[in-house]
């Protein structure tokens, strides 16, 4: 797959013209793939209902035409996307079940299921993280602005753990100011392709927005910014290794980047990496990628509260299946 981005300058708004990018992908060797389906595994904030609803609007089309959900690409297919300008967001809170590790008048931490956005995004709001909490919770910080009540950091659709968030502005200060400070403690659970040789090692490559792949992002020698990822093997397979990685700084898709970059990505990720398709889909949905552990100080009581939880159950099928495999 190649993918493009070309900026436009569309139309005016408030006296200035607004930019959308259009992305455009070829098809090199995805074929036989189900369109909707590939695009959810590029895209990680868009689900597969999104994609298809897109399909349906001809937001999305396959070289210059409409096309159905359920077509099978074909080899040098263009594939364009030009999402629909979004509309003004209104969020409400939705009941969506919450399993929640901590909560207190400033802070609460829950355990987020793989496949869930974290924020509304564009072609996505609803379903997501907030609206969870704002059903749930009534308060939240509002430093973020209305799209993204609480939220202090993030943690990918198809990542999978734990996630704390800030109900009023105090603890959402104190809470940032902790991961600026690279004081908060974030141990993830992964499986990664290949055989790491060291017990230990640390990762220190920068990381900025890919040059030729908009979407993604990459180790970045001039301009990127800082980024420092520590592992440790916890199992050794005949192809793959579970490793907990430990993150100093907290980059967009870092622990991805960072895996692939030293050459062993994520099994099951969709955007980085050489494996074109995820081989064991059937048993895992997204990067095999666990937020296990989390420990901040209060913002309040200044204590320092840890919080884990148990590697979930795709997961932990995976690594099942994997030693069977050996």
């Amino acid at each position: 797959m190649e993918e493009n981005v070309q900026t436009l300058l569309n139309h005016e708004v408030d006296g200035e013209l607004e930019e959308r990018e259009i992305r455009s992908w070829t098809i090199e060797s995805e074929a036989g793939e189900r369109i909707d389906k590939l695009l959810s595994g590029w895209m990680s904030e868009l689900s597969r209902t999104q994609v298809q609803d897109l399909i349906d609007q001809e937001a999305i089309l396959v070289n210059g035409s409409k096309s159905k959900s359920n077509y099978k690409v074909r080899l040098g297919d263009e594939i364009t996307l030009d999402l629909p300008e979004p509309a003004e967001v209104t969020l409400v809170g939705e009941d969506i079940p919450l399993d929640v590790y901590y909560e207190d008048h400033d802070v609460i931490v829950v355990n987020k299921p793989r496949g869930m956005v974290v924020h509304p995004a564009a072609g996505h709001t609803s379903g997501t993280l907030v609206n969870a909490l704002l059903f749930h919770c009534k308060d939240l910080s509002g430093i973020n602005g209305e799209v993204r009540p609480g939220i202090v950091h993030r943690i990918d659709k198809d990542t999978s753990g734990l996630l704390m968030s800030a109900k009023n502005d105090h603890a959402h200060r104190h809470l940032s100011a902790q991961l600026k400070e690279h004081s908060v403690t974030r141990k993830y659970i992964a499986v990664v392709h290949g055989v790491i040789e060291h017990d230990l090692g640390t990762v220190d490559a920068p990381i900025g927005r890919h040059p030729v792949h908009r979407q993604q992002m990459a180790v970045i020698r001039d301009g990127g910014r800082e980024a420092i990822t520590h592992f440790q093997v916890l199992e050794r397979l005949e192809k793959f290794t579970v490793v907990e990685l430990k993150l100093e700084t907290g980059r967009t898709h870092q622990i991805r980047v960072h895996m692939d970059f030293i050459g062993h990505p994520l099994v099951g990720d969709p955007k980085y990496g050489n494996q074109k398709r995820n081989k064991f889909g059937d048993i895992i949905d997204g990067q095999a990628l666990h937020a296990q552990v989390l420990g901040f100080v209060h913002p309040r009581t200044e204590e320092y509260l840890e919080f884990a939880t148990d590697i979930p159950e795709d997961m932990v099928r995976l690594i099942d299946f994997l030693r069977q495999q050996a």
